[in-house]
């Protein structure tokens, strides 16, 4: 857990029952629930001895895995883990529904609005807003664990997709490949990706893994992207040189969802392609120490190391280490949820407004997404309620807890725990440690020769 000292200066993180203890014994206070920080009242930097802390970020499309931890002569602990989730679709889904707005405008009978082209210009560095969310998110949260721990360098994985060898009809040869990044490797990392690391025809998982040809070469099928699966042993023996269509004729279901999926276009690796640099730039400019990797590296970590596959995983193995000793056994997700809306009506399928919001968020000290705990002395609603509230400004809220939603709860029975700050959180298990050690034996059984020295860049599937 976060410590912080009597003058909010953050101080190494301690073991959570030891968080617990403190504020129990009045030695501390807390700060914040979610994450949970306390800040001591007798103690400062100046009294204490600080080892200070790392941050591995695993930048993805979707998610990003960001892993706090220490090191000493190579070796990691794991402290904390937060899989980020982005809400950079749901902003585009909203870009792209003004834009169409917009567009009808032009050809209805309107009033006549004067162009405005002072505002249509871009500077530079400029980035789409569903794309300037992943960065910012992440700087965000970069931000928040300097101000909580006493960070000392952040490890960065560089990931690099190559977009234009992942989408040609065949192997780039001399002048055409020149502008392009470990094909091999990033072919079969994308689809590992892309498919979810299982068997495309019957799901399996953990298994060795084939690239097949969705329509087969010797057919006349290509080296696409588009063209290419992931497949078993067993199923790939079973298709052979036949088409998916063919081998997958009886279950009509299945073979809907590969063509499907294997049309699926390269926007996740695109988004991770344009947002690399300006992530690298954002976080240089706080002044810490950043170690950029590769994504080779990271993984080539993980199969030494015989740790199973998650962002905050993969955050803890970016860069260069020699062993992980222990990660914590639950993490924080934190989603993306945003401060509301703009918007203060609401409409109904033919576009007409059908209710009016008030103009102002915050009612009886309270606004929509603020962490309360309400308790309810009588009455058919009596007991207690911890969750997310939703105000209304008559005073009746609704909270959402763990075990439902309970509605119509007055506002001076509510008590404010934490305000909403765009994020919503859970926790999930991690992996056990026991899966660590064992999958760490797996993968030094199947080593039969010595692990080289450079890692980057390799392009064998492996076990999954």
């Amino acid at each position: 857990m976060f410590v912080l000292d009597r003058h909010g200066r953050p101080l190494d993180p301690c073991h959570p029952a030891r968080a617990r203890k403190l504020p129990a014994s009045g030695r501390a206070v807390v700060v914040r629930r979610t994450p949970f920080i306390i800040r001591l009242k007798d103690r400062t930097v100046t009294d204490s001895t600080t080892q200070g802390v790392a941050v591995g970020i695993d930048p993805g499309s979707q998610h990003t895995g960001i892993a706090m931890f220490t090191e000493r002569d190579g070796s990691r602990t794991g402290l904390y883990g937060i899989p980020l989730d982005h809400r950079g679709g749901r902003i585009r889904d909203k870009l792209r529904a003004r834009a169409a707005l917009r567009r009808g405008r032009r050809s209805r009978n309107l009033r006549y609005r004067s162009p405005r082209w002072r505002n249509r210009r871009r500077q530079k560095g400029w980035l789409a807003p569903s794309l300037r969310h992943r960065v910012d998110t992440t700087m965000n949260w970069v931000v928040r664990l300097s101000r909580w721990a006493p960070v000392r360098a952040v490890h960065v994985e560089q990931v690099a997709f190559d977009t234009h060898a992942l989408s040609a009809d065949g192997p780039l040869e001399g002048v055409e490949y020149q502008q392009g990044t470990l094909h091999g490797y990033e072919v079969r990392e994308y689809l590992l990706v892309k498919w979810g690391r299982k068997c495309a025809y019957c799901g399996a998982s953990g298994v060795p893994l084939n690239i097949d040809h969705v329509h087969p070469r010797s057919r006349g099928g290509s080296d696409r992207v588009s063209n290419l699966a992931l497949s078993c042993v067993a199923c790939n023996q079973a298709k052979g040189s036949r088409p998916a269509k063919e081998f997958l004729a009886e279950r009509p279901k299945v073979l809907a969802k590969v063509l499907a999926q294997a049309k699926a276009p390269l926007r996740d690796a695109a988004a991770v392609n344009t947002t690399r640099w300006a992530l690298w730039r954002t976080l240089d400019a706080t002044g810490l120490p950043v170690h950029p990797s590769s994504g080779g590296r990271t993984k080539w970590n993980r199969s030494r190391t015989g740790a199973p596959k998650s962002h905050t995983l993969d955050a803890l193995h970016v860069g260069r280490l020699e062993q992980v000793t222990s990660w914590p056994g639950r993490v924080l997700t934190a989603t993306a949820t945003g401060r509301g809306s703009y918007a203060r009506t609401r409409t109904d399928r033919y576009g007409f407004p059908r209710l009016r919001m008030p103009r102002v968020k915050l009612h009886h000290g309270f606004q929509t997404g603020d962490l309360v705990r309400a308790t309810v002395l009588s009455g058919k609603k009596a007991g207690t309620y911890t969750g997310r509230v939703a105000v209304r400004a008559r005073g009746s809220f609704d909270i959402r807890t763990a075990t439902g939603l309970a509605t119509g709860i007055h506002h001076k029975q509510v008590r404010l725990l934490q305000r909403a700050d765009g994020y919503g959180y859970a926790t999930q298990k991690e992996a056990d440690h026991n899966d660590y050690r064992l999958g760490q034996a797996r993968a030094l059984e199947a080593l039969p020769v010595p692990i080289p020295a450079t890692p980057e860049g390799t392009g064998a599937l492996g076990r999954n």
